[in-house]
């Protein structure tokens, strides 16, 4: 993707005040291009400069945000609430449709959303943080595409007003403090990108690829939530830790899943681990290569497999398998999937475990969730989409013949649905805690302490490189949840370990089993503190080996074109034993031992004495007697 050619322009623009921004993602020539004109005004005699008489003007199609509030400093937003961007066919001879989402709204990304809105109203209401002070918001939907997320980062930094001037330094009108955001690694990079340069804070809260720790590529880049670096040597702990030398591994084609599961087969293979298969697919692929990957799965012979997907790109994988189910599977997943309690309902997933961020408490937040009161959920589009796909109904006059019209009598707390979800807070926190970030570091920077008081300034036209300067010291504890980055923008990774289990009623719900604190010392970081269920609900720790091991008096010799862990077992040669598990070799006993039968050790050779009422005594005796006998009479001749 060229974002290069549209990063470039719009360097050069903002620093002229004449943005021309290339829509080079696509070939369109959608609402990402921009063009700012400069036009000379008239100016009259009494005019002070030349530079007053230009004025750069705003043009093309901008996107409107999905939520927005107006106040002292803005904040930008940006999350998949919607998984699927509609499909442009180009004909070179109109312009092309503005970028546009389809699908159905995702009830987890506008909880994050909300989450944002709820975070950023309870700091304005806040005595202590930034006390005067109104925070905004403009929270946009990238779809999950990449060309919508660069869209949408090139209008928070350039801004949203029609006209400014030279005069007032175009180049931050409308220009937002920081964004939180986006819900992938893919779009957070495109993003960090085109932001960075304008040192304008990035701050996710579902962003793991390590790769965004490089300071020198994503200087801007914050995030909330722990990198994979984390996650995949904790994975590789925990299938060594349950003796599962011989894997299946299947991936989101995309950053996030490559770079998690590159992290983790490296880690594994530090571990001794060997993968049968490593398969990787995406939720736009088609279905015959999601086919080809649930293939895989159903002839294969390891028993576990482990999914570093995201949720919406799993999902489509599990609804294939769901089809024609494959032998039991024990899956071990990443925190993106494995704490979505929206795939809880594929049953043949029981006993899956794997980390994820630590479960967490936001009192009122529920409350603000189901305060959707019909007239606030008219005003919005995107909450009337929400709306009207969960209940089922149409908000509106205009209804079709078999559509039912909403009549008010509709129930948000009856309703079943990870929106109203409260019972599993683990990435909405991250959310939360992002928010509250980037309240300290404008906070930091606008705001002095005297004594009891606090004085904020909020007619201080702060940089967001102030911002991000202030993001780096920031260390706080919010509902009892610390918060603070390390130099590559990271905080400290803890996860909790997450067992899918059936509860009593039939159903399955996730449990806490254990914890991972990268911080604790080596060997301590791992531990487990209640019992596990497995596949198919079974309490038997599932084996899963490509070849059983070597017992004592055999040597292992490997299976020629396979990995390391597929092997023979070959007894030892005569004379030659071997005494350990899984032994290499075999090796000889010494002189005065033999092996024994199994050849699994060496014992002394017994000594045995001749009796003198064997037959062989007797006439052994005999000779040595007659022998004897025979000398002294020798010896008598010659005396």
């Amino acid at each position: 993707m060229a974002i290069s050619a549209v990063f470039t322009g719009l360097t050069l623009s903002l620093g002229l005040c004449a943005l021309h921004l290339a829509d080079s993602l696509n070939g369109s020539g959608d609402g990402l291009k921009q063009k700012a004109e400069l036009t000379g005004d008239k100016i009259g005699a009494g005019a002070a400069t030349e530079g007053s008489s230009m004025k750069c003007k705003l043009q093309g199609t901008a996107r409107l945000p999905a939520f927005s509030l107006a106040g002292d400093y803005i904040i930008g937003g940006v999350f998949s609430i919607h998984h699927y961007m509609h499909t442009v066919k180009h004909n070179y001879a109109t312009m092309p449709e503005p970028l546009r989402c389809s699908g159905r709204v995702n009830p987890r990304e506008l909880r994050f959303s909300r989450a944002m809105i709820f975070a950023i109203e309870e700091i304005n209401n806040s005595t202590e943080l930034l006390p005067g002070i109104k925070l905004g918001y403009h929270i946009h939907d990238s779809c999950a595409s990449v060309p919508v997320a660069v869209h949408v980062a090139f209008q928070l930094s350039n801004g949203l007003d029609p006209v400014f001037y030279p005069i007032d330094n175009c180049v931050k009108s409308g220009m937002v403090t920081a964004i939180v955001g986006e819900s992938g690694s893919t779009p957070s990079i495109s993003m960090s990108r085109v932001i960075g340069p304008f040192n304008i804070p990035l701050v996710s809260h579902f962003a793991t690829c390590a790769c965004l720790s490089d300071k020198q590529q994503y200087p801007s880049f914050f995030r909330t939530i722990p990198s994979d670096q984390f996650q995949a040597d904790a994975l590789a702990k925990l299938v060594k830790h349950f003796g599962w030398t011989w894997i299946g591994a299947v991936r989101s084609d995309s950053d996030y899943g490559n770079n998690g599961m590159a992290s983790f087969l490296n880690a594994a293979q530090k571990e001794g681990i060997c993968v049968e298969y490593s398969e990787s697919f995406y939720r736009t692929h088609p279905h015959s290569r999601i086919q080809r990957v649930a293939d895989v799965i159903r002839r294969s012979t390891a028993m576990v497999i482990v999914a570093f997907a995201a949720s919406g790109d799993l999902r489509i994988l599990l609804e294939e398998l769901s089809r024609e189910p494959s032998p039991p599977r024990q899956w071990i997943g990443s925190e993106d999937w494995v704490t979505n309690t929206d795939l809880l309902k594929f049953s043949f997933c029981a006993g899956a475990i794997g980390f994820g961020i630590q479960k967490s408490d936001i009192p009122g937040l529920r409350e603000f969730l189901l305060d959707l009161s019909p007239a606030k959920v008219a005003a919005s589009p995107l909450l009337t989409e929400f709306w009207e796909d969960a209940f089922n109904c149409k908000l509106g006059k205009n209804v079709a013949i078999d559509e039912s019209l909403c009549d008010d009598t509709e129930d948000i707390e009856a309703l079943q649905s990870p929106y109203t979800d409260t019972s599993q807070l683990r990435i909405t926190n991250m959310v939360y805690k992002a928010v509250y970030a980037i309240a300290h570091a404008i906070h930091n920077a606008v705001c002095e302490d005297t004594n009891s008081t606090t004085q904020c300034d909020k007619f201080s036209r702060i940089e967001s490189k102030h911002v991000l300067t202030q993001l780096k010291k920031v260390n706080f504890s919010q509902n009892g949840y610390d918060v603070s980055f390390d130099a590559n923008g990271d905080p400290v990774a803890k996860y909790e370990l997450v067992n899918w289990q059936i509860s009593e009623s039939g159903s399955i719900e996730m449990v806490t089993v254990g914890h991972y604190d990268a911080s604790l010392p080596a060997g301590q970081e791992f531990r487990i503190n209640k019992n596990l269920t497995w596949v198919d609900g079974g309490t038997q720790v599932p084996v899963s080996v490509c070849s059983d091991s070597c017992p004592p008096g055999t040597r292992k010799v490997l299976q020629k074109g396979k990995p390391i862990c597929c092997y023979d077992c070959i007894p030892c040669p005569e004379g030659e034993i071997s005494n350990a598990t899984d032994s290499p070799d075999c090796f000889p006993c010494p002189k005065e031992f033999w092996p024994n039968a199994e050849r699994d050790t060496c014992f002394p050779k017994p000594v045995e004495f001749l009796s003198f009422d064997e037959v062989l005594g007797i006439i052994l005796a005999a000779f040595s007697v007659g022998g004897a006998c025979l000398a002294i009479v020798t010896a008598v001749v010659f005396f």
